[in-house]
């Protein structure tokens, strides 16, 4: 028996809801993230209040962090779905091996197994 290349379409789909779930949630993330920014920008008081303690610029850059963070994380979801449209979703990008279906339900949008991250290390 030849070894699996690819997920069936059902998997395939499965994995879908998964990302789609994520994505949803991520893009909720990001637009709560923004909010805070476009608030602090627009607060007056927020302003002055870092200038007495400079907690207000590390607030602002840990949003805008964590707003950069999830819009990188967003892409990589969204190339998820694109890879799973192409039906060569969960094949590692180094081996060419079906990555395991354990990893991908925690990180939908690998395009590496365990042993080729780690390889690379």
């Amino acid at each position: 028996m030849s070894e699996k290349t690819r997920y069936t379409d059902e998997e395939l789909e499965e994995f879908k809801q998964i990302i789609e779930k994520k994505l949803g949630t991520a893009q909720e993330d990001l637009r709560f993230y923004k909010a805070q920014l476009t608030e602090r920008s627009q607060n007056a008081d927020s302003k002055l209040k870092g200038l007495d303690d400079g907690t207000g610029t590390a607030e602002g850059e840990r949003l805008s962090n964590l707003a950069s963070r999830q819009e990188k994380y967003i892409k990589h979801l969204e190339n998820a779905l694109i890879r799973i449209e192409n039906k060569v979703y969960g094949i590692c990008r180094v081996s060419g091996k079906l990555i395991n279906k354990e990893r991908l339900k925690i990180v939908p949008h690998a395009t590496l197994s365990i042993e080729a991250k780690e390889s690379q290390k």
